[in-house]
C-alpha cells in the first residue's frame, strides 16, 4: 500500500511540474504550481527532501519570474523607442489582453491576448499621446510583443531552475 500511494504521489507530483511548466509559457502561475508540489512533497515527506533553504531559493526565483514577466514587454517597448508612456502602456495592455483573451481560447487565449495587448497598447499610446508615426508605434508595439514573449521564455527557464534545484536538492 505504501508503494502505491508513493507511485501516486510522485505521479501527481510529475504532472503539477509538468502543468506548471506549461502554465509559464502561457503567462500563467506556473512556478507557483511547481513550487506547490516541491512543498507539498517536502512535508508529506516529513521534510526529508528539498531542504528549507532550498525552498526559499525556489520561492525567491518565483517571485523574480513573476517580477520579469511584469516587466519584460515595458523593457521590449523601450528598447523599440517608447517612452515611459509606451512602457506603462504595454504593462497594463499586457494585463488588460490576457484577461479578454483567457475566456475566448484558455491558455492560448492569455498568451496571444498578453501579446497582442502590449502590442496595441504601446502603439496606441505613441500614436495618441506621442504623436509618432504609425511605423514608429508600430515598432515600439513589436518591442513590446518581443519583451513578453521573451519574459515568458525567462519565466519558463527560471521554472526549470527551480526544478534543478529540486532535483540537486532531493
Amino acid at each position: 500500500m505504501t508503494t502505491a500511494l508513493a507511485v501516486l504521489g510522485w505521479s501527481v507530483f510529475g504532472l503539477a511540474v509538468c502543468a506548471g511548466l506549461l502554465l509559464d509559457l502561457v503567462g500563467l502561475f506556473g512556478n507557483w504550481i511547481i513550487l506547490g508540489a516541491v512543498a507539498a512533497a517536502w512535508f508529506v515527506t516529513g521534510f526529508g527532501h528539498f531542504g528549507g533553504w532550498a525552498v526559499l531559493a525556489m520561492l525567491i526565483l518565483a517571485v523574480l519570474g513573476e517580477a520579469i514577466e511584469a516587466v519584460a514587454a515595458s523593457l521590449g517597448a523601450s528598447k523599440f523607442g517608447g517612452g515611459k508612456g509606451a512602457a506603462l502602456a504595454a504593462m497594463i495592455g499586457c494585463f488588460v489582453g490576457a484577461v479578454v483573451g483567457t475566456p475566448m481560447f484558455p491558455l492560448l487565449g492569455t498568451l496571444a491576448g498578453a501579446c497582442l495587448g502590449a502590442f496595441a497598447a504601446a502603439a496606441a499610446y505613441e500614436i495618441a499621446i506621442m504623436r509618432k508615426s504609425v511605423q514608429g508605434a508600430v515598432r515600439t508595439g513589436f518591442g513590446a510583443t518581443l519583451g513578453k514573449i521573451g519574459g515568458l521564455l525567462a519565466k519558463m527557464l527560471i521554472g526549470l531552475l527551480i526544478l534543478l534545484i529540486a532535483a540537486l536538492t532531493y
